[in-house]
């Protein structure tokens, strides 16, 4: 999730916007931690409200990683500093599918946020020096493909293509982003971040860094927005498991 620093610096509004998605995302997760542990009704974080919060976290956290990939790189592919990020995102993918397998072994994550934003971080590249409007158009393509079903190939099944999201009943999973839609929002951030650059949205931005320290502390958790990632659910997870068993 976290991206390497653009040539000229990290940005603030970046790393602010971070720290908003990972509330969201600490919000739904106890939600579905209080469900869990039977607090909650069954099936509340995958309805109404909760449902929505869930698809806007991911989106957002896809959407920043295309801007960043573009901040990163539009201005020439530093291969270093992308493949250290790649490697990073990767192996925490596989950290989140053996330890969700080790408990949830029906339903482990083979597809889920840090698997799918490697994927589109790697298939972004195609992207990168292409027009923004075509790239905001293969947005839009994906998303209105995922809304007719137009794609979705009933016969395909097995985990080695649901990833793809074009089987039409892919295996459970507790974390499932697959490429349909959820590359849309990643190309959107990257398209969007190429028109701002175009502007020069992005250098006023950088110019306009906050140092004051209220604007620092709320985008501390923005810079380290993976390493909260990973430890979020362990710690949430024992916070209800405790009051769970030691409050009544």
């Amino acid at each position: 999730m976290s991206a390497p620093a653009p040539p000229g610096g990290r940005i603030d509004a970046i790393d602010l916007a971070r720290t908003v998605a990972l509330v969201g995302m600490g919000v739904f997760h106890l939600v579905y931690d209080l469900e869990m542990f039977g607090h909650l009704p069954p099936g509340t974080a995958v309805t109404g409200g909760w449902r929505i919060l869930s698809y806007a976290v991911a989106g957002s956290f896809l959407f920043l990683a295309g801007v960043s990939l573009h901040l990163a790189h539009g201005q020439g592919l530093r291969w270093r500093a992308y493949l250290r990020r790649l490697l990073t995102i990767t192996g925490a993918a596989g950290l989140v599918s053996l330890g969700t397998w080790v408990m949830f072994p029906a339903s482990f994550v083979y597809f889920g946020i840090l698997h799918s934003i490697a994927a589109a971080s790697i298939l972004g590249l195609a992207f990168l020096r292409l027009p923004a409007a075509l790239t905001l158009a293969a947005a839009g393509g994906l998303l209105l493909m995922a809304q007719t079903g137009l794609g979705l190939a009933p016969s395909l099944r097995g985990i080695w293509l649901d990833w793809t999201g074009l089987t039409a009943s892919p295996r459970p999973s507790v974390d499932y982003v697959p490429l349909v839609p959820w590359l849309a929002p990643f190309l959107a951030g990257l398209g969007l971040a190429g028109l701002m650059a175009r502007a020069g949205l992005w250098a006023q931005l950088e110019r306009r860094r906050a140092a004051a320290p209220p604007i620092r502390w709320l985008a501390w958790p923005g810079r380290h927005s993976l390493a909260i990632y990973l430890l979020h659910q362990p710690v949430l997870i024992g916070l209800v498991w405790a009051g769970t068993h030691l409050g009544g």
